[in-house]
């Protein structure tokens, strides 16, 4: 199953066929690769996550896998889905940011390049840098998307 499809998401036509047929098996195959495309499709149903630039013998080994139990997935998708065990929940994530941090991130949910909040709090872009690091490495994320949507969801 693809999640661009002309008529419906993929995700909702999972949702929707699993609920009439529970025991049916889906993977999708997709160039989607951000987490929300990803953990919804899982909690829609699918057993299986691939991208489409996969060799076509790993697709079929895939369907194989799929067939005798298992739950396939690109090996990059797999990393992500194991990255997220490691993020801590939006209340704990609040409670590991120190009160810089969360100003920080503020700054950064409303827009702010390093350098504009360097000027607001007078002090270094390498400050504010190395700040901007510890905050990634707290909340286990990669990007300032994803560090502003977990303290304050979609919005930024």
């Amino acid at each position: 199953m693809d999640i661009h499809l002309p008529v419906m998401d993929g995700i909702e036509c999972v949702r929707q066929l699993k609920s009439v047929h529970p025991d049916m098996q889906f993977i999708m195959c997709t160039v989607f690769k951000d987490d929300d495309s990803i953990f919804n499709a899982l909690k829609a149903g699918a057993t299986g996550y691939l991208l489409k630039n996969e060799d076509p013998g790993k697709i079929i080994d895939a369907i194989h896998e799929l067939h005798a139990g298992g739950s396939p997935m690109t090996p990059q998708i797999a990393r992500r889905v194991l990255e997220s065990f490691k993020r801590p929940s939006v209340n704990e994530a609040i409670h590991l940011l120190t009160k810089r941090e969360t100003e920080m991130l503020g700054f950064l949910s409303k827009g702010l390049r390093y350098k504009e909040i360097a000027d607001k709090l007078f002090i270094s872009t390498e400050t504010v840098r190395k700040h901007i690091n510890n905050i990634y490495q707290k909340l286990h994320v990669q990007s300032r998307i994803e560090a502003v949507n977990m303290i304050f969801g979609d919005r930024s």
